[in-house]
């Protein structure tokens, strides 16, 4: 198996790194991590790279542009001086040493403390604000600066577009009292505003500067090998330990912790609300409006987190299954308490598969939104959202819907396993998906090896009307989804272009790679790494161009150029031989898009979708903004008056309804918070036009 020799390769090489490792002893993390890292590449990636001084030269750009994307912290000779490096780092990535990276931190580092002492002194005193200038927002428009004094300046200007932005709000909040009729509120001094409004920018800025000053050495490190494997393709990513563990979290919808949302709120951290059933929710002791003040493991001595970072805070607070946390907490009334709180797996309902029944005044069809693909990537008993949809199609059956709208809009994939067991509820059986992979060779050559992931289940859970709706950010499995249907003739797909990711990554725990006697450098992190691209069963890929809906609807984005194509480094497009499937035969396609099309045409709201693509094209394209207060004004003003256009897009569909399901609402009753949120959710489906489009194709195809 190829798994199993990837293995053993990175083994052998790192037992060879170890050997010396054991003799020499001045290995650091970071070299135990590079020589892993770059083994697997080598070994385990769809397309391995050459590591020259091409490879180098194009990583350094890349790194830079990351390292500092707005060009606000870095001078040209900052960048002259990492140059020297350029076409190096292969020899550096050779010789597992790190002058790029420790140059890049050092340079980043003071940079950024040199910033942090900059904008208290600008934002000191008042702006001219009658200034003719105008501040170019987007960074990767113009050079880096040439010395202090033209950085400086730079700094002045984009301190001063956010003051200016906050100075309008209050100046026009401050029109409105001016101008109410029996108000209490006082009509305030523009100096008075003035100061307002660079003290939020100050405010702003030292949370800003909080955050940056929070990356260290290792999360910079991070960041530095994630840009190497960058360079394969856009989806081989370094995940530090935290990262990787935030990873599976999302993708499983399952953490393990308390049960309760929290949110920073000055220095403190505030509970925001209680996840019904969770165990902070149990043990009744912690309210919403409650502040944590205090983090304590077990009988361990509790930890302070006031003026914590809430992503720190946060790390404390959770933990594994059937630990004890003790919580110190203040009330709303000042009174001190501490809480013990036994940890325990929390689901995150809103990232599951739900559903609802539409009613456009021609018949009822059955909707379901999947978010994501989600598995039990955690193996803590976690959903698996085949299994998850198939029961939202047997509760769509029973309240007898005449079709079935399966929403993959933003679903950016997940589980390959997951999309061809739901796959298989909509067909008989046959492949879903064809995955091509380089297997390598005794020799260390590679050929091409085509598996197809088949439904080998003969039970059609549902063979009825079926649309697929997605959109530019549908992507990977939602389109491997979307193509099957659209290949076996078995759903209408209809929406946007689809983002156009058809490779499949695996994930490399760098800890089983390492011998016993360095096991005190663990945790290492994992790499996720390209080693499949997938094909449709018609043979051809979904990689940059994705699917194209058989009923194009107009997109807001339409003329922006987003997915794959747009990402650092993606794989090339191509195909394979057609594999062996049996189309169904009974859907109209150009009767149903002639309806479509038809309709379209007379809605006023999508002409009105096509006018805003356009807004939002020039917006896009014109990245610059006054820092004149009056000339400022007047865009906001004309900004407003142009968006007033678009407001009907916001509204209600007249004689189209959606509702949850009545078993649902059952299910729900005990916990409001979770009832009230489905209900939300359900009223701002009754806005959405592409909705009802899809609810109108399953009447035609009835």
């Amino acid at each position: 198996m190829k798994n199993r020799w990837i293995k053993m390769s990175l083994v052998t090489t790192c037992l060879a790194l170890f050997s010396f490792t054991t003799i020499k002893y001045f290995f650091d993390k970071n070299q135990v991590i590079l020589e892993i890292m770059m083994s697997g590449l080598n070994n385990a990636h769809y397309e391995p790279k050459k590591i020259d001084d091409n490879f180098s030269a194009r990583f350094f750009d890349l790194y830079l542009k990351r390292l500092d994307y707005t060009r606000m912290f870095l001078m040209q000779p900052d960048v002259e001086n990492m140059g020297k490096y350029k076409t190096k780092v292969d020899d550096q990535i050779q010789n597992e040493t790190f002058e790029l990276f420790e140059l890049s931190n050092e340079l980043i580092t003071r940079r950024i403390s040199e910033k942090e002492t900059w904008y208290k002194e600008i934002l000191a005193k008042p702006f001219d604000y009658a200034v003719n200038e105008e501040y170019e927002t987007d960074g990767q428009k113009t050079d880096y600066a040439k010395n202090e004094t033209e950085l400086r300046n730079k700094w002045r200007q984009y301190l001063q577009y956010h003051t200016v932005a906050r100075l309008h709000e209050l100046v026009e909040a401050n029109e409105k009292i001016k101008n109410a009729k029996d108000t209490t509120a006082k009509v305030r001094p523009f100096d008075s505003l003035e100061v307002e409004a660079r003290g939020k920018v100050v405010k702003t800025m030292n949370d800003y500067f909080k955050r940056l000053k929070k990356r260290n050495k290792k999360e910079r490190y991070a960041d530095y090998v994630n840009s190497i494997a960058s360079m394969y393709d856009p989806h081989t990513e370094f995940f530090a330990p935290k990262d990787k563990k935030k990873f599976d979290q999302t993708m499983s919808g399952q953490l393990e912790g308390i049960g309760a949302r929290l949110q920073q709120k000055d220095d403190y951290i505030k509970v925001s609300e209680l996840v019904v059933g969770g165990p902070a929710y149990k043990q009744g002791e912690i309210q919403a409006n409650d502040f944590i003040i205090k983090v304590g493991q077990g009988s361990a001595e509790p930890v302070d987190i006031v003026g914590m970072d809430i992503d720190d805070a946060i790390e404390l607070i959770k933990g594994k299954k059937g630990t004890e946390v003790k919580l110190t907490i203040k009330k709303p009334d000042g009174t001190i308490k501490i809480v013990p709180i036994v940890r325990d797996i929390i689901e995150l309902d809103e990232t599951y598969a739900h559903s609802a029944v539409i009613d456009n005044g021609k018949n009822k069809t059955g909707y379901i939104k999947l978010p994501t693909f989600y598995s039990d990537f955690t193996r803590t008993g976690a959903h698996h959202c085949a299994e998850d949809v198939k029961n939202e199609v047997l509760k769509l059956q029973k309240e007898n819907v005449n079709g079935i709208v399966l929403d993959l809009r933003d679903n950016g994939g997940g589980s390959l396993s997951e999309v061809v067991t739901m796959g298989g509820l909509f067909i008989k059986s046959g492949p879903i998906v064809q995955v091509r992979k380089n297997d390598m060779k005794p020799d260390g050559s590679k050929s091409a090896k085509i598996d197809q992931l088949n439904d080998k289940n003969p039970e059609q859970l549902y063979d009825g009307p079926f649309v697929i709706m997605v959109n530019r950010n549908s992507a990977s499995a939602s389109e491997i989804m979307a193509a099957a249907m659209q290949d076996y003739k078995r759903a209408v797909v209809i929406g946007t272009q689809s983002f156009g990711k058809g490779t499949v990554q695996s994930f490399l725990e760098l800890d089983n790679y390492v011998i016993p006697q360095l096991d005190s450098m663990k945790p290492l992190g994992a790499l996720k790494v390209t080693m499949q691209k997938f094909y449709r069963v018609n043979g051809g890929a979904t990689q940059l161009k994705g699917v194209m809906p058989d009923i194009t609807l107009p997109d807001p984005y339409v003329y922006i150029e987003t997915g794959e194509k747009e990402l650092d480094n993606p794989m090339p497009w191509d195909e394979i031989s057609k594999a062996q499937y049996d189309p169904y035969t009974s859907i109209n396609y150009e009767k149903l898009k002639k309806s479509s099309t038809d309709r379209i045409k007379k809605s006023k709201e999508f002409s009105l979708v096509d006018m805003e693509a356009k807004s939002i094209k020039s917006k896009k394209d014109d990245t610059k903004y006054s820092l004149n207060l009056e000339k400022y004004t007047a865009e906001v003003k004309k900004y407003k008056e142009e968006n007033k256009k678009y407001e009907d897009l916001s509204k209600d569909i007249k004689g189209f309804a959606v509702n949850l399901m009545q078993v649902d609402v059952q299910r729900l009753s005990a916990d409001t918070n979770k009832l009230n949120r489905e209900k939300k959710w359900a009223l701002n489906l009754k806005k959405d036009i592409y909705l009802q489009e899809a609810a109108n194709v399953i009447s035609d195809m009835k």
